[in-house]
């Protein structure tokens, strides 16, 4: 089977790594964005999925954009693939693209679809307090993840699961049930089920301001959000230092403890060397933390740098 891989991010990597593996499998060519400026010195730095390819020797295709770029599906086309494969590419495919295979254009999504489709799906599994997660391997069409679906398989969340372990249990399922489906599918052994749209809802993409932490939220949800916001964009608040200047502060580890919250939201209590912040219907545990411009410390060496937090609120 000839197939061309559409990726972008680390994330990608194992799947296209499980197909290049595959004998019955033939990876033809890979797609993903272009190269983008990295760091203070805004270096061109290739994506991860790029380095992958080019250290198997496939072909890469970085288009700005496949509905502007034309001769970039031309190109596309003279491979003749069987099918493509889309693995956090990162961009919705026109339809001149998904036209193009026999076998139609495979994704894998990291739900159970219809639930959090878009484009944070195990964020969204997290933050909503689901028992339950999953991948699905759905045929691509002109929406937002609403395709019909291949195959899907559940992964338990755990009580204290973060989106980087999520992400390493959606990574082990999903490769492997990429591979069962794409032989499945190829010989005609799965009817494509289409998704029940009354179940449906949808994630959005993350900005850095969905980590500000707002203290009047139930301690359960700031809690969940802590786990699911691990990797981007983390979450963080704002106190007041000694010179009346504002300082972000990004909480790296907490938990929930079973104080009651007699405090206005957002109020810092000091407790034999422990940092304590009240919610709106509990308290929470701040065990490390991160002042902007500094390193990672623990709660009791930053109270030791800060004497006078007790009783701050943050914002």
């Amino acid at each position: 089977m000839k197939i061309i891989f559409f990726g972008t991010p680390t994330f990608s990597c194992p799947f296209l790594k499980a197909l290049i593996d595959e004998k019955k499998f033939n990876v033809v060519c890979v797609v993903t964005q272009p190269d983008k400026q990295v760091g203070r010195g805004k270096n061109l730095t290739p994506s991860p999925i790029k380095v992958l390819a080019m250290e198997n020797g496939l072909p890469v295709v970085s288009p700005e954009s496949l509905r502007r770029d034309l001769a970039a599906v031309e190109d596309l086309k003279k491979f003749a693939a069987d099918i493509f494969v889309v693995v956090a590419y990162g961009k919705l495919l026109p339809p001149a693209v998904l036209q193009i295979p026999k076998l139609g254009v495979v994704n894998v999504h990291p739900s159970l679809l219809p639930r959090h489709r878009g484009p944070s799906p195990m964020q969204g599994t997290i933050l909503s307090g689901d028992a339950q997660g999953g991948v699905s391997v759905m045929l691509l069409d002109e929406g937002m993840d609403t395709g019909p679906i291949l195959a899907s398989e559940p992964i338990t969340i755990d009580s204290d699961e973060t989106y980087e372990c999520l992400e390493e249990k959606v990574k082990a399922t999903g490769t492997r049930l990429l591979v069962e489906t794409l032989k499945r599918h190829a010989c005609g052994d799965i009817v494509p089920m289409r998704q029940d749209e009354s179940k449906a809802t949808l994630t959005k993409l993350l900005a850095r301001e969905d980590g500000h932490v707002d203290w009047s939220e139930p301690m359960d949800v700031i809690e969940r959000k802590h786990r699911a916001f691990g990797v981007w964009p983390g979450l963080w608040c704002l106190v007041r230092s000694s010179d009346d200047s504002t300082v972000r502060i990004k909480l790296i580890r907490m938990r929930l403890t079973d104080l009651s919250a007699d405090l206005p939201a957002g109020t810092i209590s000091i407790k034999k060397d422990r940092v304590f912040v009240s919610a709106s219907n509990g308290t929470l545990e701040i065990l490390e933390l991160q002042p902007e411009g500094k390193p990672k410390m623990s709660a009791s060496a930053f109270i030791a740098g800060h004497p006078d937090i007790d009783g701050t609120v943050l914002t």
